[in-house]
């Protein structure tokens, strides 16, 4: 079976130039109805599953309260606009008061066009799907299982559905595109962040977004939006293998900037497959990952830079280093003018196995139709994932949640499609500005990104280069944290990466919060 080469949480990086006007749906003049005329033919959404449940974390029960449902998003008339599927966890079980001092967490994953699965039954929830930690493929049919690493016990949970993800969807005559787009979604997001806080009231609580991939896109932005529109002010904002920077990730004739960031993260994959030289796999990962960094950051960028400027010779000996530290054929490398694509290499490093390597988790291989291709014609990370997920959250839904929906719960579509980035016309698309902004703004703000050694689709090097290129002061600086696993871009499906993500999240909640 062929899967899409997107990650369930990345947009595929063909559209990372916005090229289109910059007319937004949501700043056409709006043709409602009266709001007494529209309110005869709304229907409310449906009433909320409320359950309860009971996780051991850290030798100790949590008890907790779960509620499936949709919130109503409203215009200012009270026209409903979209309905938005969403799963909430608060400490306590049945009869117990919620305590509006806990902090609380907004998930999300991205896309665009994903739910926000991927979290919810990998890394925070109560429940979760387990996968193999030698990076094979389990055989179906599937299991859930209590998570002893979730973040329930220091942390309320709020799971997002953007619309047109999981069960969330447009109301009836609204046009979709009116949320698909980076502008667009960021208010329909925010102003879902703002309603639940405000309906719950949450608002003294300390608050954080966590977003994955294109979610830590959104995430960043939302640090801005959520201050400018709603003067609601986070405390936190976790980025896991996220993407604040296109430019860090568009490989193209005239962006050299991917070639030198996705470099570490061959020299990774490498290293995990046994395709370096004795004298490197005898060092420890994280030492020889940091060389490749300093050849990326160093002759790398110069040899790309310069391009055929560069004599020969000298060039020759940075192929040859190249060559050393990413397990490709140096004349391969030469031929590619020292270019290399993250789905060439994919294919390419294990080319003499016959095996390819994953894309948002590299340690995954598979078999190809054929051995003589330029590219890698699925992502074997994905199969692993895919089914095991998709099949975890049907049954927790249903079975656990008593959530019943005639829809499909999409975990991945394309119904998102155009996404439109207007703004940022002849540009790359990026919210690190956005971002920046919102820490000078606010002084308190901390940030936190887990960065996957695996990542081909957003790798580790380039969060890096994004929060070095924020150009924060000294103070600043401290205020945000980076973290590394050895694991891809859900690094926590690797079990030690998960425990390792859970105790560095432990201390990034204690600093972030009053």
């Amino acid at each position: 079976m062929r899967l899409p080469l997107s990650a369930p949480c990345l947009l595929a990086v063909a559209c990372l130039i916005a090229v289109s006007p910059a007319a937004n749906a949501q700043d056409k003049p709006s043709s409602a109805k009266p709001a007494k005329e529209a309110k005869k033919s709304e229907k409310k959404p449906p009433a909320p599953s409320v359950t309860y449940g009971s996780v051991e974390i850290d030798g100790k029960a949590v008890e907790y309260t779960a509620t499936a449902g949709k919130m109503a998003m409203k215009a200012d008339d009270g026209k409903a606009k979209a309905e938005i599927f969403y799963v909430s966890y608060t400490r306590g079980g049945d009869g117990a008061k919620v305590d509006t001092s806990r902090p609380l967490t907004f998930c999300f994953n991205g896309g665009p066009g994903s739910s926000s699965v991927w979290l919810h039954m990998g890394m925070l929830g109560p429940m979760r799907v387990r996968l193999p930690d030698d990076a094979s493929q389990p055989r179906p049919p599937f299991a859930i299982e209590t998570n002893p690493y979730s973040l329930l016990d220091v942390t309320d949970l709020v799971f997002i559905d953007p619309v047109s993800t999981g069960y969330s969807r447009p109301a009836e005559g609204e046009d979709k595109k009116q949320f698909h787009g980076y502008r667009e979604d960021l208010r329909s997001v925010g102003q879902f962040i703002h309603d639940y806080t405000s309906k719950q009231e949450r608002w003294g609580s300390p608050k954080f977004v966590l977003g994955e991939s294109y979610g830590g896109l959104r995430a960043a932005g939302l640090s801005q939006q959520l201050q400018d529109r709603y003067n609601l002010y986070l405390n936190g904002v976790v980025l896991v293998s996220a993407v604040i920077d296109f430019s860090t990730l568009a490989f193209a004739q005239n962006n050299d900037l991917p070639y030198v960031l996705f470099l570490p993260t061959y020299t990774a994959t490498a290293h995990y497959h046994k395709a370096l030289d004795q004298d490197l796999l005898d060092r420890p990962l994280a030492e020889v990952v940091k060389e490749a960094e300093e050849f990326a950051y160093g002759p790398y960028a110069d040899a790309l830079l310069e391009a055929t400027s560069m004599p020969e010779q000298q060039r020759r000996r940075i192929c040859r280093q190249m060559a050393k530290l990413t397990g490709l054929p140096e004349g391969y490398l030469w031929d590619a003018n020292l270019r290399v694509s993250m789905s060439r290499f994919g294919k390419e490093l294990l080319r003499g196995r016959g095996e390819i390597v994953g894309r948002f988790d590299s340690r995954y291989t598979g078999r190809d139709d054929n051995g003589v291709g330029e590219h890698t014609g699925f992502d074997p990370s994905g199969a692993a994932t895919f089914g095991i997920f998709t099949s975890g959250m049907n049954s927790y839904l249903r079975g656990t949640l008593k959530y019943e929906d005639d829809r499909v719960y999409e975990i991945l579509t394309s119904d998102v499609r155009p996404w439109n980035y207007g703004s940022f016309e002849n540009r790359y698309v990026e919210s690190a500005s956005a971002l920046r902004d919102a820490m000078s703004v606010n002084p308190f703000l901390k940030v936190f990104a887990a960065c996957g050694y695996y990542d081909l689709a957003t790798p580790q090097f380039a969060m890096q280069h994004s929060r070095d290129h924020l150009l924060l002061d000294e103070t600043q600086q401290k205020n945000f944290t980076t973290e590394f696993y050895e694991g891809g871009h859900m690094m926590y499906i690797y079990e030690p990466s998960l425990i390792k993500l859970r105790k560095d999240l432990l201390k990034f909640y204690s600093e972030a919060t009053p």
